[in-house]
């Protein structure tokens, strides 16, 4: 079994030379790390950190199923959740690139049934009743892809979002039932915008909309399209929306904690999702599941301009637009801004932690993180299955700290 993962990896990227001093800091990493399996925190942890595309630090800490005692592999497949976006807006700009859609195009220009959009003025939650306004102006590609189309989120979202949605049974994103994304994306439309298009930064379904538009314009399902497009010319092998029964074994348990924190078996029923063998509900936002290996790929490609080794991804100029400030001035409650898909760390993020100015980064719903430091050449990703964790700021955290100060040091 180490052969074959040590192969798959190798056809990504080559391990680094690591010299003693290296060695030493990378166990320390792995110890840390490991105090939070051990003291329960968390089953286990995939843990990668390329430099220059080259791994410099790779672990696999703890279990994939802990009650089984199977131990966690680097080739395991987690719920990347909303690590999805970046995909999905890549999938935008390949066809902006190609002249198919302009980004401050209005979105009803493809699906027609996002024009004349009314947003919510109240709200009255015993019986989940609304009065609501004409909007002032459309919904464009690019709110979409900020974050600021006014779209909340199901299920997860604000109390008005998940229960106005509910009433149409929009999901969030991880879906066992025999439903497509543009039925329940058309349905959407039907109901009242949380605020005006452009003027506020609200987290929802902007993404899963999108990843309509793409099948709108393409004539291809989602799936197909990141299929053919993206996943087999970059080699990833191992990021579907729902996974071929040969791959079953190698999905991670989902986790969750008690009151105490201690980690416990998610007992809801929506976590075998991707196991659905007949599964049609492609969710732009939330729907893969991957590797870590495979999803380094996505990001060094991004890394090196949109390419990777003779496949052109998206132009350097198209990565440059996803990983710039693309909402100036929305509020968004902290120092750090918003590009395509990503968070975008600014000049007083910087301060905030180890990472540079220019990083972009993102994560998924059950504990998993990334970021992507173009003036160190460096990724770092983390990988756990766990929602929700009470200590996932910190575990994510202390890795990012020790990754800047461990590999940093004496490779310039």
């Amino acid at each position: 079994m180490y052969l074959r993962i040590l192969i798959i990896v190798c056809i990504y990227f080559v391990a680094a030379p690591a010299s003693f001093a290296q060695e030493v800091l990378a166990h320390r990493i792995t110890q840390a790390l490991q105090k939070y399996v051990d003291s329960n925190q968390v089953a286990g942890i995939n843990a990668l950190v390329l430099k220059r595309g080259k791994i410099i630090y790779q672990a696999s800490i703890g279990f994939s199923d802990r009650e089984r005692q199977t131990p966690l592999q680097h080739d395991h497949i987690f719920r990347i959740a909303s690590q999805t976006k970046a995909i999905t807006c890549t999938g935008i700009m390949m066809l902006y690139e190609e002249g198919k859609l302009l980004l401050d195009d209005p979105i009803a220009k493809y699906i027609p049934a996002f024009k004349h959009m009314e947003v919510l003025k109240s709200y009255h939650a015993p019986d989940t009743s609304y009065t609501t306004v004409p909007a002032k102006k459309e919904i464009t590609i690019r709110h979409l892809l900020t974050h600021t189309s006014g779209i909340g989120y199901a299920g997860i979202g604000s109390e008005e979002a998940k229960a106005i949605y509910a009433k149409a049974d929009i999901p969030a994103g991880f879906e066992k039932r025999r439903i497509v994304l543009g039925d329940k994306m058309k349905a959407l439309a039907q109901f009242p915008l949380l605020h005006e298009p452009g003027e506020a930064f609200t987290y929802g379904l902007s993404i899963d909309v999108l990843g309509y538009l793409i099948e709108c314009i393409s004539g291809k399902s989602l799936d197909d399209f990141f299929r053919e497009r993206i996943f087999e010319p970059l080699g990833m092998q191992d990021t579907h929306f729902y996974l071929p029964k040969q791959k079953h074994e190698r999905l991670v348990t989902l986790y969750t904690e008690n009151e105490q924190a201690e980690t416990m078996l998610q007992k809801n029923n929506y976590q075998h999702y991707p196991l659905v063998t007949t599964g049609t509900y492609y969710s732009g936002g939330a729907g893969l599941c991957s590797t870590i290996a495979d999803y380094a790929v996505f990001l060094q490609a991004l890394l090196q301009g949109g390419r990777q080794k003779e496949f052109r991804l998206l132009s350097p100029n198209s990565v440059r637009l996803m990983t710039s400030d693309q909402a100036p001035d929305v509020f968004l409650g902290g120092p750090d801004r918003i590009g395509f898909g990503f968070s975008v760390i600014t000049k007083k993020g910087s301060v905030v932690g180890p990472w540079n100015e220019g990083t972009y980064a993102g994560g998924g719903y059950f504990g998993t993180h990334y970021w992507v430091d173009p003036n160190n050449e460096m990724i770092g990703l983390i990988y756990t299955q766990k929602h929700p964790n009470s200590s996932w700021e910190e575990i994510q955290s202390v890795f990012k700290a020790m990754a800047y100060g461990s590999f940093l040091k004496d490779d310039e």
